[in-house]
């Protein structure tokens, strides 16, 4: 048989081949983006709480009503705005699911997405698979600051969406409350859509604000916010997640969800719903995370890499182009193989591959993790 596919230029991603490589020469594997520890044990004995209790059959198609109500509440408290539980919030099996669906929903043939780089690689993909075409914003290295009047450039009548991501993986940057009003001024009186992928709001350092798209009115008014229980509650694997947007456009992203996943883990769903209703169990994720990053950061400050420290999320980039002028793909490969520690080069998010010469690192990590990566970068 033959076929012709629809995506000829997606190969296997950077992150399952570094962690493939990692995993063959048993390295400290800093690249993909997950904690090497437990989850909360109070989050997991509500799940299995809810297993117990009956929770095993289909959730409502838009999620277990507790949990999207608690959803609200937590947008309330954090943003002093609202979202109608019944008709604005839909779960989702991870945020990766809910920014496909919501491509899907939208996009068409020739429409155009814009989307800055380096981006998180989930994007291009769905916006090819439905027939639009990917227009790029390059960000550079080592602040990754958006330049309005490019972006402006590139808006025309064919713009059907553009999508952020706030703090932003894998720079480590974030949107200011700046770059959030010259979107909103951007997008004002059009038909552009923005997809906002906000799925480390809780992890935002140094007393920074997290500017989400729902504390500026017309923005709101336009915008998907993607966002994900698995980064906020060290558990991935569940792959939880959820997305808030104004009702018409939400119906038109369940009209798509229901026939995607329907519904998604209902015994996790009241799990989460349970534990939500403590809302130090997410308050407290920056201070955690920043602690994590000072430690990582004050243990390489003598290394011959440099570095911004991270503004939000758990990675942070470092730029070795004081060790070596190779390729970075060809770097982290021989970090791990050679010195057994495993990081993700930037210039497979880039536009061209362009090679800023950094490597991303995930201090999602113990710290005596973190303490053995630090050995191996101050050795180099």
């Amino acid at each position: 048989m033959q076929h012709i596919s629809k995506l000829p230029n997606v190969g296997t991603t950077i992150f399952s081949v570094m962690s493939a490589l990692s995993n063959k020469h048993n390295a400290i594997n800093l690249s993909q983006g997950f904690p090497n520890f437990k989850s909360d044990q109070k989050l997991i004995n509500l799940v299995s709480q809810a297993m117990s209790s009956g929770y095993n059959q289909y959730a409502p198609m838009p999620g277990n009503l507790e949990l999207r109500e608690a959803i609200a509440k937590k947008f309330d408290l954090l943003y002093t705005t609202s979202y109608h539980p019944e008709t604005e919030i839909t779960v989702t099996a991870g945020a990766t699911q809910a920014i496909y669906t919501i491509i899907s929903a939208f996009v068409k043939t020739e429409d155009e997405v814009i989307i800055f780089r380096p981006a998180y690689d989930c994007y291009e993909p769905a916006i090819e698979i439905n027939g639009g075409k990917t227009i790029s914003v390059q960000l550079h290295a080592p602040r990754y600051k958006v330049d309005w009047n490019d972006v402006k450039s590139k808006v025309n009548s064919k713009t059907k969406m553009i999508i952020i991501n706030t703090p932003q993986n894998p720079s480590g940057c974030i949107f200011s409350e700046a770059d959030m009003l010259k979107l909103q001024e951007l997008t004002k009186d059009t038909n552009i859509i923005v997809l906002s992928d906000e799925v480390y709001e809780h992890i935002i350092f140094d007393g920074e604000k997290h500017q989400s798209a729902c504390l500026f009115s017309d923005l709101k008014s336009r915008s998907f916010i993607t966002a994900s229980f698995g980064k906020t509650f060290h558990n991935t694997g569940w792959k939880m997640g959820y997305c808030c947007a104004p009702k018409s456009l939400m119906e038109e992203f369940r009209k798509v969800h229901q026939f995607n996943v329907f519904s998604v883990n209902h015994p996790m769903q009241k799990g989460l719903a349970d534990y939500l209703q403590v809302p130090n169990h997410f308050l407290g994720l920056s201070e955690f995370y920043q602690e994590k990053r000072d430690l990582f950061l004050s243990l390489i400050k003598d290394s011959r890499f440099n570095f911004k420290p991270a503004q939000g999320t758990y990675f942070q980039v470092l730029d070795y182009s004081e060790i070596t002028k190779e390729h970075d793909v060809n770097f982290a490969k021989q970090l791990t193989i050679n010195h057994g520690l495993a990081s993700i080069p930037l210039s497979v998010f880039n536009d061209n591959h362009k090679d800023d010469k950094v490597l991303r690192f995930c201090f999602a990590k113990t710290d005596d993790t973190l303490k053995q990566a630090a050995e191996i970068i101050n050795r180099i």
